[in-house]
């Protein structure tokens, strides 16, 4: 048995009792019964090596599809702003599918655990696939931006579903080496997005954006769909509260819009914004009152306490936050500060973003050796946390804040795939799709509330008149170098702040074994 064999076989069920003894036990509970009824939960013959990698494939070609479309946009709106005459609505072709893909990542989540991984993979991706045609046949803004809200809905279904379909797969031993596989995916797309948005709005029409994830949609589905048959089953027919899937939906593109919003559109204490935030919290309890009472909750409250949950989703969105945070910020730096171009300070992004990948992958091959795997999240998100302190204090020259952001990026980069398989590996098999969407739920919403925040530092700082929309040069027309560099120093101390959150939340998240064969057990299996 190789260690594909044994990391996707599952116990098959007890062998039935004989009828003498059957006979003399009480009658099994309609619930019990209809858990009984549900479909097995290992597959019939383990998964071959070719058919794991095969699945693999599959998922990370799904994975780009939704990656690159959250970057290949944004070098094409102004060709689709002059072509439909209208540039004020510009924003809302980005926050449309912002806000659908994060209010469904939970729902997804929670629906793979009802109806099954291949039913969601192909809702998801043919949302994304006609929302993408209809964008590109769009006649006017209006139809764009909904299209683009249409789209998001797939988008942000593919990540949570992928992310369970893995769990799946592969053991929560091996699981943190494919999790950084993902990340790297994440970084190509981040890398190429751009590039070819940029190419097809000057070269040839700015709808091949969306066109192109026509053919990669179809070929991930032919490559899935064929294999999926062979997964194991851990998916629970039940009824879907659907009551608290809206409250919470609603309640996160509330919180998203006052996000977006907030500090640019309109202050933060407008009575706009006030009314909003207030929607918002009442939204957020009556969740919370609905979930309480409801017989089986669309995202169960017990879920989210514990000793791994909690910690884990904090690391991870603090890792996240402060990535996401510095991504969109240092430009703004680079140009004013260093003298930089724009694709210049584009480039100077890499370390932080490209770098990360690589502690992911750190993290995910020490799980597959190590019996604590956490130690290097939790040495890694100190060192990282060294650097950002180090960066807040100095006033370093280009290489050596490049230097200092490598080394956040790795730090930060061993959080993701540690917390990911450790809050899978806390909750049952027929969970992992809710823990799962609930993980980037809270990931998304901690990304844009940091963006908001170091948007909200700079503004204080700089003044309130500064409006960071414009893009670099817009944005520091009028101020001074060294205050720039004083008011970034606000938004580094946040980011040590995030960094230090992760780590001794690292520290504080119980270490549960992690279920596989480890890197010898594998070897020795293999020969």
């Amino acid at each position: 048995m190789n260690k594909f064999d044994r990391q996707s076989h599952y116990p098959a069920a007890s062998p039935s009792l004989p009828e003498e003894l059957a006979a003399e036990l009480p009658s099994i509970p309609p619930q019990v019964q209809a858990i009984e009824d549900a479909p097995s939960l290992a597959p019939p013959v383990p998964l071959t090596p070719a058919e794991v990698r095969t699945i693999l494939m599959s998922l990370l070609l799904t994975m780009f599809l939704a990656a690159l479309d959250q970057t290949i946009v944004a070098t094409a709106l102004p060709t689709i702003g002059r072509q439909f005459q209208d540039v004020t609505n510009l924003s809302w072709v980005i926050t449309a599918y912002l806000l659908a893909s994060t209010a469904v990542a939970p729902v997804f989540g929670t629906l793979c655990d009802i109806y099954g991984r291949r039913s969601m993979i192909i809702t998801a991706l043919s949302l994304f696939v006609v929302g993408s045609v209809v964008c590109a046949l769009a006649p006017n803004m209006p139809v764009l931006i909904l299209a683009r809200g249409l789209q998001g809905l797939g988008g942000g279904g593919i990540m949570p579903v992928v992310q369970t379909v893995i769990s799946d797969v592969v053991s929560p031993r091996e699981r943190g080496q494919y999790q950084a596989y993902f990340s790297g995916v994440w970084l190509l797309a981040g890398l190429l997005g751009p590039v070819i948005g940029g190419f097809f709005a000057d070269h040839l029409h700015w709808s091949m954006i969306f066109w192109i994830n026509v053919p990669l949609a179809v070929a991930a589905l032919a490559l899935l769909l064929p294999k999926m048959g062979r997964l194991p089953v851990y998916h629970r027919l039940r009824k879907v509260d659907w009551t608290g899937g809206l409250l919470l939906m609603a309640s996160a593109v509330v919180f998203m819009l006052v996000l977006t919003w907030g500090g640019h559109k309109l202050a933060w204490l407008s009575p706009t914004i006030l009314a909003m935030i207030g929607s918002g919290v009442a939204l957020g309890l009556a969740f919370v009152w609905h979930a309480k009472r409801a017989d089986e909750p669309f995202l169960p409250l017990s879920l989210m306490g514990g000793t791994v949950v909690p910690y884990g989703m904090l690391a991870s969105g603090c890792a996240l936050g402060a990535l996401i945070g510095l991504t969109v910020h240092l430009p703004l730096y680079y140009e004013l500060v260093y003298h930089l171009t724009p694709s210049e300070a584009g480039l100077g992004l890499i370390p932080i973003a490209a770098i990360s990948t690589f502690g992911a992958a750190i993290a995910g091959r020490t799980m597959a050796r190590v019996k604590h795997y956490k130690r290097v999240a939790i040495v890694g998100t100190f060192i990282g946390t060294i650097a950002a302190a180090i960066m807040t204090v100095t006033t370093p020259s280009l290489w050596m804040l490049l230097v200092l952001l490598s080394i956040c990026g790795i730090g930060l980069g061993t959080a993701f795939p540690i917390s990911v398989v450790s809050l899978q590996n806390a909750v049952d098999r027929s969970q992992i799709g809710t823990i799962t969407g609930a993980m980037n739920f809270f990931r998304s919403m901690m990304s844009s509330f940091t963006v908001a925040a170091f948007s909200a530092i700079l503004l204080m700082v700089l003044g309130a008149d500064i409006s960071l929309a414009e893009g670099a040069h817009g944005a520091v027309s009028g101020v001074a170098e060294a205050d720039m560099i004083h008011a970034f120093r606000y938004v580094y101390a946040a980011a040590t702040a995030m960094l230090a959150c992760a780590s001794v939340c690292m520290i504080l998240m119980e270490e549960r074994p992690l279920a596989g064969p480890s890197r010898t057990e594998t070897v020795e299996l293999a020969e």
